[in-house]
Parts: structure tokens; C-alpha cells; sequence
């Protein structure tokens, strides 16, 4: 028989955006890139950088700071990209996730881990986890499968998809 006091962790990848420190499940990263050139894509939503050539996979490069709703950052040496993998509908996306910093990666025990706040009704926070309470500083947890809807995440695939077709194009004119 299991002894019910027993806390079950988890580890989280956490990163910075300005002031506030953000988690993401580990086993979603990927990898963590230093900030490469991007491929800009027309018609996108703002947050949506644009595209990397990740080991010849086309990989949709998100400004973390836009899409959580925090202003735009400067670029520092600090900057990089943490690609993850998305599930949307029972499909598996990467994605590139602009980050300010990399910090470490956690151990957090569930009773570590308070509720998402609930702020109201015009506020979203459907894709926070939970807060998770490391050394007197709070860390957001997030559910990164929640913090793009299947309609933008058809946005970037589309992106993706025509700059697949064009990086394929000029590869076979050479």
C-alpha cells in the first residue's frame, strides 16, 4: 500500500520575461537555441516572429513577452529560444518560444504549487497551471498546450507550410 503523504514533483524548465519567471513542463522542451536569425512571415499576428530552419524542420518563433501580453524586450546575450512541442487536437507542434533568459531547471513538489489566480472574467488564465512558490519568488506555471488556440496555432502551421514550400523551392533551384 502507497503512504498517502507522499508529494509527487515535477520538473520545469523555467525562463524569465522581464521581472517574472515562467515554468514550463520539461518534458515539452526540446531544446534551448541562442537566438538565430528569423525568417519573417506576412500576415502574421504580431507575436508571431516568424520562422527558423531548425535542422531542416521549418520551426514558428513566438515572442513569449507579446503573446503572455508584456511589452516587447530588448534583445540581450541572455536572449534564446526554447522549442517546445505543442499538442493541439492530438497533433504535435513545434514551436520556438522567445524567451529573455533560461534560468535552471526545477523540481517542484505539488504542494509547492498554489491554484491559478482567478482574476476576473476579462482576464485569461486558462493556461496557467498554477503558481509555484520557489525561495519567496513566485514562478507561473504554464500548460503550453493552452496558451495557443488550435486557431493560432492554424495560423503559424499555415506560416510554416508556405515557408516550407518556398525554402524547398529555392533549395531545388540551386
Amino acid at each position: 500500500m502507497q503512504d498517502a503523504n507522499v508529494t509527487s514533483s515535477q520538473q520545469y524548465v523555467t525562463f524569465s520575461l522581464g521581472e517574472e519567471l515562467f515554468g514550463v513542463e520539461v518534458t515539452r522542451a526540446r531544446e534551448i537555441l541562442s537566438v538565430t536569425p528569423v525568417t519573417k512571415v506576412p500576415q502574421t499576428p504580431e507575436y508571431l516572429l516568424g520562422v527558423i530552419n531548425l535542422r531542416g524542420q521549418v520551426v514558428p518563433v513566438v515572442d513569449m513577452r507579446l503573446k503572455l501580453g508584456l511589452p516587447a524586450g530588448e534583445e540581450t546575450e541572455d536572449t534564446c529560444v526554447i522549442v517546445v512541442e505543442v499538442q493541439v487536437d492530438g497533433e504535435s507542434i513545434i514551436v520556438g518560444a522567445l524567451a529573455d533568459a533560461v534560468r535552471e531547471v526545477l523540481e517542484i513538489r505539488s504542494d509547492q504549487i498554489e491554484p491559478a489566480p482567478r482574476l476576473g472574467t476579462r482576464l485569461k488564465t486558462e493556461f496557467i497551471t498554477g503558481m509555484g512558490k520557489v525561495d519567496e519568488q513566485f514562478l507561473i506555471l504554464l500548460n503550453i498546450d493552452r496558451v495557443f488556440s488550435s486557431d493560432e496555432l492554424a495560423i503559424v502551421q499555415d506560416a510554416t507550410q508556405i515557408e516550407a514550400v518556398e525554402v524547398a523551392e529555392v533549395e531545388s533551384d540551386d
